[in-house]
């Protein structure tokens, strides 16, 4: 069976080293992974490439993604782009404010970083 092409998945990631496992967990799962870090590119690539999934690191706060999160929810063309932040665990008013902002998913890092391959194949349409 063909699979219909490759799946493609926005990181709006800072940190080297989890960029690193992003990268090896999405190769594993035959995803595109592509990591971006300025706002205003995650918002037009959401549009013209509408990705399976974006991650959001939200500790990233150069790029907002509270404000990232409304705006995706927010806009018809965007809004069933599955989206997944994730932050330390001790964090539980910046969980429920990504929750309010419209994001699909929160988790704690440690939580996020072990279920990573389970995550990513769900999106690849692999298993």
């Amino acid at each position: 069976m063909q699979n219909q092409g490759s799946k493609r998945i926005l990181a709006v990631v800072s940190d080297l080293f989890f960029s690193v496992k992003l990268s090896e967990a999405a190769k594993r799962a035959s995803l595109v992974l592509e990591f971006v870090k300025e706002g205003p590119s995650v918002i037009e690539k959401a549009h013209h490439e509408k990705p399976a999934l974006i991650i959001f690191d939200l500790n990233f706060e150069s790029v907002e993604p509270l404000n990232l999160i409304t705006r995706l929810k927010g806009a018809p063309e965007t809004k069933g782009i599955n989206l997944i932040g994730y932050l330390s665990h001790i964090q539980a008013e910046l969980k429920q404010s990504a929750q309010e902002a419209g994001c699909d998913m929160v988790m704690a890092r440690s939580a996020f970083s072990q279920n990573l391959p389970q995550i990513f194949k769900r999106y690849s349409g692999i298993g």
